[in-house]
C-alpha cells in the first residue's frame, strides 16, 4: 500500500487519478485550492485521508502546503497535476509573477525543492510543450510566458530530477487532450486513458514504471522537447526558479 499527494485533486484528472488509487487500496492525500473545494473534494472522493489547502497561486502557501505536506511523513509518490491554462490576459498573482509561471512552473520546483523526497514523482505535462521555449528568460516577473512554456518547465524539471537523485523515479506525463473542464467537452482523447499513466507510473512495479527521466504519453515513452535532456538547460531552470521563488533546489533558502 503506498501513500500518494496529489496536487489539484479536486476535481478533473487529479480526482480521478485519486479514486483510482484508492480503488486499488492505496492511501490518498488530496489537494484543494481552498477550504470550500477542499470539502468538495473529500466529499467526491471517499475514502481519501486527507485534503491539505492551499493557492498554489501563492508562493507563501505553496512554500506552507509542503509544510503541512511533511506533518504527514514522506510520501511514497507525488503527482504534480495541478494547472491551469485559460486565464485572463496578464493574469498577476499576489507576488507579482504571471499565474501560468507561479501555478504550472513554480508550485511544482518549490513542492519539489520542500517536500521530503518521495520515491516516485509525476508531473503533468502536454503536447503543447513541443512549442514552449527553452531560452528560459520568461522565468521571471516581467517574462511573457505561455501555457507551452510552462508545461516544458515541468518536462525540464522532471528530467533535473531524474538525473541528481537517483534514489527517486521522475517522469513527465502527457494526458492527452481529455474532455475535463480545462480540456473541454469536445476533447477528442479518452478520459480514461487521460489518468491511468499517472496512477501507474505511481504504483506499479512493472519494469516499464520503475524508470526515470522520460516522457510518458498513455503508458509509452514518447517524443519530447531534446532541450529538455540539456544539463545547461536544466541548471538554468533551476537557477531561475531560485531566482524567482527564494527557494534553492534541495530546500536551502537563498
Amino acid at each position: 500500500m503506498a501513500k500518494i499527494f496529489i496536487t489539484g485533486s479536486a476535481d478533473g484528472l487529479g480526482q480521478l487519478a485519486a479514486k483510482e488509487l484508492i480503488k486499488k487500496g492505496h492511501r490518498v492525500v488530496l489537494h484543494a485550492r481552498n477550504e470550500e473545494r477542499g470539502k468538495q473534494a473529500l466529499q467526491q472522493v471517499p475514502g481519501a485521508e486527507n485534503v491539505l489547502i492551499a493557492d498554489l497561486a501563492s508562493m507563501h502557501e505553496t512554500k506552507e502546503l509542503a509544510s503541512k505536506a511533511n506533518a504527514l511523513g514522506t510520501f511514497d509518490a507525488v503527482i504534480h497535476n495541478a494547472g491551469v491554462y485559460q486565464v485572463p490576459r496578464n493574469s498577476i498573482t499576489v507576488d507579482g509573477l504571471p499565474l501560468l509561471l507561479a501555478v504550472n512552473t513554480l508550485a511544482p520546483y518549490i513542492l519539489t525543492c520542500l517536500m521530503h523526497p518521495p520515491r516516485r514523482l509525476i508531473y503533468m505535462s502536454s503536447g503543447m510543450h513541443l512549442s514552449g521555449d527553452p531560452s528560459l528568460d520568461n522565468i521571471s516577473p516581467r517574462g511573457h510566458v505561455t501555457y507551452s512554456d510552462t508545461k516544458l518547465h515541468d518536462v525540464i524539471l522532471a528530467m533535473a530530477i531524474g538525473r541528481k537523485w537517483p534514489d527517486t523515479y521522475a517522469n513527465a506525463v502527457n494526458p492527452g487532450w481529455v474532455p475535463t473542464k480545462m480540456g473541454g467537452t469536445s476533447a477528442p482523447d479518452n478520459l480514461e486513458e487521460g489518468y491511468q499513466t499517472q496512477v501507474w507510473l505511481a504504483v506499479s512495479n512493472d519494469a516499464e514504471a520503475c524508470v526515470s527521466g522520460h516522457y510518458f504519453h498513455h503508458k509509452q515513452q514518447t517524443r519530447f522537447q531534446r532541450a529538455a535532456k540539456d544539463v545547461a538547460v536544466q541548471e538554468k531552470f533551476l537557477a531561475m526558479c531560485k531566482l524567482v521563488s527564494w527557494v534553492g533546489f534541495g530546500g536551502s533558502g537563498v
